[in-house]
């Protein structure tokens, strides 16, 4: 049996169900508190250095990296394929990944936390407040968490973050047109990276009233 590491709204861990779905596969899910830093419990660290979710476990075995486990699961069980055919348009697919790793995974992180997770952070102790921001290695990382725990949708890397979302939605409209159901010629991890993506602006509803500031 398959088994997915997740974390309660976990962007990344859509991708990976939304691709295990469309293989048809069966899998069982443990869940990690990243509000209670669960995810740095020595046990997972063993899993997931990064102390982050998604974890696949497959034989054993763990995979980290949301886009690497996907493709890791498309290469695992070939039907239906989700990996194009020609070395071109894979090509074309794995920059849809980029896409999201480089830029609009941590757009979506930085508007979601001041819209939805801010109040949360503000209801703990200050202690353990503290500790999360601690706990985050990556210095740069760090500094986009405070500004916008501090600033909140005022912060620099908010507007860094509807910048990106602009961005790709552009490109997509590109590779879209004309008349074009995916984004490289039929359903694949492109479209999947992307979907949760998407949704997380319609969950907060930023794409049906106008998802741009001051709109």
């Amino acid at each position: 049996m398959l088994k997915v590491y997740t974390a309660q709204n976990s962007i990344c861990t859509q991708k990976v169900f939304l691709t295990l779905t469309e293989k048809g596969l069966e899998w069982e899910s443990e869940y990690i508190d990243l509000f209670k830093n669960e995810q740095y419990r020595p046990d997972y660290l063993e899993l997931n250095p990064k102390g982050v979710v998604p974890t696949l476990i497959h034989e054993g075995r763990a995979v980290i990296e949301s886009t690497l486990i996907c493709e890791y699961i498309d290469q695992v069980y070939p039907a239906p394929a989700l990996t194009p055919a020609s070395p071109f348009e894979r090509a074309r697919m794995r920059i849809w990944s980029k896409h999201i790793d480089e830029g609009v995974f941590e757009a979506t992180r930085e508007i979601s936390f001041s819209a939805m997770f801010r109040d949360k952070m503000r209801s703990m102790s200050e202690e353990h407040r503290n500790g999360r921001f601690d706990n985050i290695g990556d210095p740069g990382r760090r500094a986009r968490f405070i500004s916008t725990y501090e600033e909140g949708e005022e912060s620099i890397y908010v507007a860094q973050g509807i910048f990106a979302f602009e961005k790709m939605f552009r490109e997509m409209e590109l590779d879209l047109a004309p008349n074009r159901d995916w984004l490289v010629g039929h359903y694949s991890l492109a479209d999947i990276n992307v979907t949760p993506f998407v949704a997380r602006l319609e969950y907060l509803g930023l794409w049906t009233s106008g998802w741009r500031r001051g709109h």
